[in-house]
């Protein structure tokens, strides 16, 4: 029986890098696959992993109807075993149903990768969708950490280095450069500094400004 199977982690847990492997798993038992990806790091059209492996992809589009893609396809005589669907959470709950679909009404085995929660802790409605459909839901092994050395839980949207909690759910960012000036990025905390709005580069400056120095004024 196919199988709509949902692998979701935090930031820089591996996601992307597991659905590459998926696919290369699958592919060398001569399975046949397409990969699916939607706003990759590395651009329009690609699957990437912060490892440095890359293979070309569809790119999900607001407007693409999966089932008549997968559909027009299969009209062509292309055979269709799995689809790797990767950045899944910026999926439409429409565009999973879809995936459903296809599991149940064609036999495909669908394997999708994606971050569960935004940087306000809500859900991505595509993932709510996967939760809600999935046949599996796997958390992945792999723990990111926070700062402090514990496993982060959360995904922090960060301008400047400094933490923010308002604004659109989906703002591409980098989670590789983090504390520039005026760009967002991305960064991974524990619920703890989460709810403090404590990043690396706050709890750096926080840090500095409590310490005392070696010395007092009279020795200066």
């Amino acid at each position: 029986m196919a199988e709509l199977v949902f692998y979701a982690g935090t930031m820089d847990c591996g996601k992307s890098t597991l659905a590459l492997q998926t696919d290369h798993n699958h592919a060398s038992r001569g399975r046949h696959g397409i990969v699916f990806t939607r706003m990759d790091r590395a651009g329009e059209s690609v699957l990437s992993s912060r490892l440095g492996l890359a293979v070309p992809a569809v790119e999900v589009t607001d407007s693409l109807d999966l089932r008549h893609f997968i559909v027009d396809q299969l009209s062509t005589g292309r055979t269709i075993d799995y689809l790797i669907c990767d950045e899944a959470q910026f999926y439409s709950p429409e565009q999973v149903e879809q995936l459903a679909g296809l599991v149940d009404d064609l036999r495909i085995d669908v394997y999708a990768f994606g971050i569960m929660t935004d940087f306000r802790t809500r859900l991505f409605p595509g993932s709510g969708r996967l939760v809600e459909l999935s046949d599996r839901v796997h958390v992945l092994q792999v723990e990111a950490l926070c700062w402090c050395g514990v496993r982060a839980t959360q995904n922090a949207r960060t301008v400047g280095g400094v933490m923010v909690v308002e604004g659109d759910q989906v703002v591409v960012g980098d989670t590789s450069r983090t504390g520039l000036t005026g760009e967002v990025s991305y960064e991974v905390l524990c619920r703890r500094h989460h709810r403090a709005r404590l990043t690396a580069l706050t709890a750096n400056a926080e840090h500095m400004s409590s310490q005392t120095l070696p010395f007092t004024e009279n020795d200066a």
